[in-house]
């Protein structure tokens, strides 16, 4: 039976000598396969950079990395590095779930890890999973706040269940703030190519706002860079996510929508190459601190108190049970 493990993913680290470490653990080679978008997407890939530059900043430990760019090379790129001799590889996304497990399996010495991905069974692999409807639902409760129309839009990237938990759980926060809203949703395409269309993300975030959206959240990788493009453009409101991606349009992003990926590959790296890199499913929530949203200097001024207050009351009623964020995909409905 899997294991499974939840963490608080608040806490402090204690740095050491990039050169004692460097020295202490010259058998210890980590590697990343960054998915679709590339590591500078601005959002999810970003997010695990990251993280990855956090440990290799900390360690001075050189962390062998892969951009796919096409399906075929997920595979070849993670026996690449197992060849290479990588004693841990994490894979960016879903996405990469069957070639990690195919790869996982042909190498039982080797660790292996791999984010929002929960559903694999192999004793060298850790899986992360979040609760992506939690966060999406405390935005949802900043959109409804901030709108003066009543009506706000979603735009996703791939037409898959995970992006479709991030809608409903959005759309489940702005109704129960405010019962008479209307949310508009669209997603980019059903290809990977989606997540990094921001042409499209703009066009598609513009015919929203044609019929009356004024705060737009995202969950599209790199082609929420047009959203939020479009949205600022428009003297309208962005909602970022995976990243902090407020700093993008200040003034226009009312908030991001934050998936701590970043502490989960950092996490995967530091346990790694302490030696206690521990295997099974880690699913973080609010109440593990694994999303969240982002208040900082360049969305301040939109924040009111009043919606502050609410949000956090939000999180607070989620953390304790009180309030239940429906999960789209424990069976591909969105119940409000």
């Amino acid at each position: 039976m899997k294991k499974v493990l939840t963490t608080v993913l608040a806490g402090a680290f204690t740095a050491v000598s990039s050169f004692a470490v460097a020295e202490s653990h010259s058998d210890f080679k980590p590697a990343v396969i960054y998915d679709m978008g590339g590591k500078f997407d601005k959002s999810f890939n970003e997010g695990v950079y990251a993280g990855i530059k956090k440990f290799q900043d900390e360690t001075g430990v050189e962390v062998m990395e892969f951009e796919v760019t096409n399906e075929a090379q997920r595979q070849q790129a993670m026996e690449k590095m197992v060849q290479r001799g990588a004693t841990i590889v994490l894979g960016v996304g879903f996405a990469q779930a069957d070639a990690i497990s195919a790869v996982a399996e042909a190498n039982p010495d080797v660790n292996f890890s791999i984010i929002d991905v929960s559903w694999l069974d192999h004793p060298n692999l850790r899986q992360y999973a979040f609760k992506e409807q939690e966060g999406s639902y405390l935005v949802g409760v900043a959109a409804a706040m901030a709108s003066e129309t009543g009506t706000v839009g979603f735009v996703g990237g791939m037409d898959i269940p995970l992006i479709r938990a991030f809608a409903c759980g959005y759309e489940q926060g702005v109704m129960a703030t405010k019962d008479d809203a209307k949310v508009l949703q669209n997603m980019t395409g059903t290809t990977p190519a989606a997540w990094n269309d921001p042409t499209k993300g703009s066009e598609l975030t513009q015919a929203q706002i044609d019929r009356g959206a004024d705060v737009v959240f995202q969950a599209a990788g790199g082609t929420g860079v047009g959203v939020i493009q479009a949205a600022a453009d428009a003297g309208k409101m962005a909602i970022g996510v995976d990243s902090n991606q407020n700093y993008m349009a200040p003034g226009n992003v009312l908030t991001s929508m934050l998936k701590r990926v970043d502490v989960a590959a950092y996490e995967t790296m530091k346990d790694a190459m302490s030696g206690d890199f521990e295997t099974g499913v880690r699913l973080l929530g609010v109440a593990e601190g694994g999303v969240g949203w982002a208040l900082d200097e360049y969305n301040a001024d939109l924040i009111t108190p009043e919606m502050k207050s609410a949000i956090d009351q939000a999180a607070a009623r989620i953390t304790s049970g009180e309030i239940e964020v429906h999960d789209y995909r424990s069976d591909n409905s969105c119940k409000m």
